[in-house]
């Protein structure tokens, strides 16, 4: 689908909150052409999405979707999914701000975690890993265990209700789990799992470890692509966002309104500078360049083949744009999706693309996934 008939369907549905009554929106929108050009030739033969947002102002600069039967924003803000280790990020800043972890923590992971007849694999990498490290190897075994740990603090909580409770609220202060409400239609919320739930659905009892596989993003936690684009804005903000929105000059105070993370100031700088080391020397190499990027990679366990998932946001010290792809059954973060937010990054930061870059944008285009 081309440009202008795909800004004509997000027109379409674009709408603002005024006396109770969705109104269709007149005026400019926030998209910038050259990156939703790229986002659908992107995307195609793909389903998926790609969001790029403005950190400063909370400006939707992408919104592009692809579905077997052509665009579709709800791929990007109405369809919740597990987010996989791009939910490591949070849960590093959670557990660093309650204390339950520190940047020195190590966790030892020998190919994975076993529990009795439970195994959890993992990527190749030395052991035993700190927090750092263990963002930027995406180490699941270090975020089960820290993770369950937290769940089953008896001195710091009361209850596992109440621990499960205080990490729900940390993940809503982020934009996670529930809607944002957005000016557009078709926005839904997600799942993060609070005492309430867990309670129900686990009627014979749970704790940490019945729920760890939230520590890395599977299980009882899904998010939108809109709400991991968000999550990547707080994290380059080191606390703070607008809610994203597409209407350009718009005088809602809704969207004019900085909120602020639950967050300790303290727990982002590590969480940075370990993104930064996934593009460095992790899990996120395929997007090395000469401006520093910083990203978390995505792989998540489904039916089929892997979904491919990865947020960022570039330069690490001045942050410009903020990106989430999520491409379903696209196979490794790394190989994939990484690759995709990249040629984004580096269209909106550069102008346009370099020779190379224009080849592997027109690979990627070419690669199809059923």
């Amino acid at each position: 689908m081309n440009l202008r008939n795909t800004l004509f369907l997000i027109c379409s549905m674009v709408c603002l909150s005024v006396c109770g009554q969705a109104l269709p929106v007149d005026g400019p929108l926030t998209l910038r052409p050259v990156l939703q050009q790229l986002g659908e030739r992107l995307l195609q033969g793909k389903t998926g999405s790609i969001v790029a947002i403005n950190p400063a102002n909370g400006e939707i600069l992408c919104l592009a979707t692809n579905t077997p039967k052509g665009f579709d924003v709800r791929q990007a803000i109405g369809k919740p999914q597990a987010p996989g280790s791009t939910f490591k990020t949070a849960q590093a800043l959670t557990l660093l701000s309650e204390g339950i972890v520190t940047v020195d923590t190590k966790v030892e992971c020998n190919k994975g975690f076993i529990d009795g007849n439970i195994r959890v694999g993992c990527h190749q990498h030395r052991t035993p890993l700190a927090l750092k490290d263990a963002i930027a190897q995406s180490c699941n075994s270090w975020f089960i265990v820290t993770f369950a740990s937290m769940i089953n603090e008896t001195f710091m909580y009361n209850s596992k209700d109440e621990a499960v409770n205080t990490w729900r609220s940390y993940m809503q202060s982020m934009g996670l789990g529930g809607p944002m409400h957005i000016d557009m239609e078709g926005e839904q919320g997600g799942l993060l799992a609070g005492a309430d739930y867990l309670n129900r659905r686990y009627k014979d009892g749970w704790n940490g470890k019945t729920i760890w596989w939230a520590g890395m993003g599977q299980g009882d936690v899904t998010c939108t692509p809109l709400q991991l684009c968000n999550l990547a804005v707080t994290i380059a903000n080191r606390g703070w966002y607008y809610i994203p929105h597409i209407h350009k000059n718009t005088r809602n105070q809704r969207y004019l309104t900085r909120r602020q993370t639950k967050v300790a100031a303290a727990a982002y700088p590590p969480v940075v500078d370990a993104m930064r080391m996934a593009v460095e020397k992790g899990t996120a190499t395929s997007i090395r360049t000469t401006y520093p990027i910083c990203g978390k990679t995505g792989t998540i366990e489904n039916p089929g083949a892997d979904h491919s998932a990865f947020i960022g946001f570039a330069p690490m010290n001045d942050p410009k744009i903020a990106v989430s792809v999520y491409v379903e059954h696209g196979g490794f973060g790394a190989d994939l999706a990484a690759p995709m937010a990249g040629l984004i990054i580096e269209a909106y930061l550069k102008g346009k693309l370099t020779p190379a870059s224009e080849t592997k944008a027109n690979r990627i285009a070419a690669k199809k996934i059923k």
